[in-house]
């Protein structure tokens, strides 16, 4: 039995921040922010928006578009490093309001890699049989966190919500490999400090990451069976362009078979590749028996890689 994504779904919130409005807020410009990270605007989520209600609205979708109820459910994992409180989890608080009841839940902290860790988890409870459908949620309300006086990190992140439903596929289908790492000695460089706001070390954190990202693609398609050229699609962590170029050029694959959302969405953490994974599959940019690649670093430090075959 081989576990694949059976449907996608993501949720970003209405109020867009431009460069234009952060050059109000904090010394920096649209030109500075674009050169370096290549984000445009980004979601930010109301006060009275959290990060289960993100959550909640992109598992609908990925429900419905799986054909799965939830009371269907057999389990529920949500990648975040934001949740709403430390407890109850994100992952039981829309367990409650989809009606999945008696489904397992349980949240995931490994940052920007998170939902990574969340799909390789699912994949080993369903493909020893336990499981039959598993939501994984990668979702992040990171304008709380954010220092909004700290112009290094406030024109990177935004917030939002992508989620899958994973279940069993037919045979050739489905995730074909994965690696998972971590480095915890550079935990010091990207950090949620004592104030509660989230600290970046970028010069070392993009050293890491151009590295690792590039790195992990290569290994996943190589474990796969697969050769670099046979790479259809290329889901990168929406963190910085020239991150996510390494990893394509690494691959040797055209700009058309990578997805770009950093521009409209900034830095979502945990729910970036999700969100790019959902609206790649709603923009047809993903066909059946696609081999796609998504690949992810984060604090802790942490990365992480997929290599699968599109199709159920």
């Amino acid at each position: 039995m081989k576990a694949g994504i059976l449907g996608t779904g993501h949720y970003v919130p209405e109020k867009v921040l431009t460069n234009k409005d952060l050059e109000k807020m904090v010394d920096t410009s649209d030109e500075w922010i674009k050169t370096r990270t290549g984000i445009e605007e980004r979601r930010i989520a109301d006060d009275d928006m959290d990060s289960s209600d993100m959550a909640f609205r992109a598992s609908e979708r990925a429900l419905a578009n799986a054909g799965v109820k939830a009371e269907d459910l057999d389990m529920i994992l949500v990648a975040t490093v934001t949740p709403d409180t430390p407890f109850p989890s994100v992952s039981c608080m829309i367990q409650d309001r989809l009606g999945a009841k008696g489904a397992a839940a349980m949240d995931v902290s490994a940052a920007c890699t998170g939902f990574m860790y969340g799909l390789t988890t699912a994949k080993q409870f369903i493909e020893c049989g336990d499981y039959k459908n598993i939501l994984v949620v990668g979702v992040e309300k990171l304008s709380k966190i954010v220092d909004w006086d700290d112009r290094n990190t406030a024109v990177l992140f935004g917030d939002g919500a992508g989620a899958a439903l994973v279940g069993p596929v037919s045979e050739g289908k489905g995730i074909l490999s994965y690696e998972l790492g971590a480095d915890g000695a550079g935990g010091e460089h990207l950090y949620q400090d004592e104030e509660d706001h989230l600290y970046m070390n970028g010069r070392e954190v993009f050293k890491f990451a151009v590295r690792r990202m590039p790195e992990a693609s290569v290994n996943v398609v190589e474990k796969a069976g697969f050769n670099k050229e046979d790479v259809d699609y290329l889901i990168p962590h929406q963190a910085n362009i020239r991150i996510m170029e390494a990893a394509r050029e690494r691959l040797g694959i055209s700009e058309e078979k990578m997805a770009i959302k950093v521009n409209k969405y900034g830095n979502n953490s945990a729910a970036s590749i999700p969100i790019a994974l959902s609206e790649a599959v709603e923009e047809g940019k993903i066909k059946e028996d696609d081999l796609v690649v998504l690949v992810g670093f984060g604090g802790g430090l942490t990365w992480g890689a997929v290599a699968l075959r599109w199709g159920k």
